[in-house]
């Protein structure tokens, strides 16, 4: 098995023709196959022979660009052109910038340089919510009245008086 392997991975980025059992021709770059055969090909086109009404055979083509086919469905891959040479994420890799297809980009949604947003705030004061000054940690009722000011250490055991 790994003769016949090895021999149709020299085959990849080749361009190649892919005839299906429904008698449909696929052309694309064969980039990757598994143990069941099942195939990648990039900038892949469809080649569908029709018959009208009238004799005459007709071929529709399509564009499908990539595509998985299930390896049950192959009757026959051959080459019919090099391997494809230009690599279309080195542009991408060396520029994070240029974009293109394949890139993330924020779409504009997000807060931007005046902070939140105003309907992300928080509901208004009275409503629903206590103010700031009553969820600050560590002093009730607000902040600390000034400089020096030492909050009491908190006490363990029982409470004085009581022993």
């Amino acid at each position: 098995m790994a003769g016949r392997s090895s021999k149709i991975q020299q085959h990849i980025n080749y361009k190649v023709r892919v005839m299906l059992q429904d008698n449909r021709e696929l052309q694309g770059v064969f980039l990757a196959f598994d143990k069941h055969m099942n195939v990648i090909l990039g900038d892949c086109e469809e080649m569908r022979k029709t018959k009208p009404k009238k004799a005459n055979e007709k071929e529709e083509r399509r564009v499908l660009g990539l595509v998985l086919l299930r390896g049950e469905h192959l009757v026959s891959l051959t080459v019919v052109g090099p391997p494809v040479q230009e690599d279309r994420r080195a542009p991408l890799v060396n520029n994070p910038g240029a974009g293109g297809p394949g890139m993330g980009r924020a779409a504009g949604r997000g807060a931007g340089p005046m902070g939140v947003a105003p309907g992300l705030q928080g509901p208004a004061p009275g409503y629903g919510a206590p103010s700031h000054q009553m969820m600050a940690p560590g002093y009730p009722g607000g902040p600390p009245p000034g400089p020096g000011y030492m909050q009491p250490p908190m006490m363990r055991g029982p409470p004085p008086g009581r022993y």
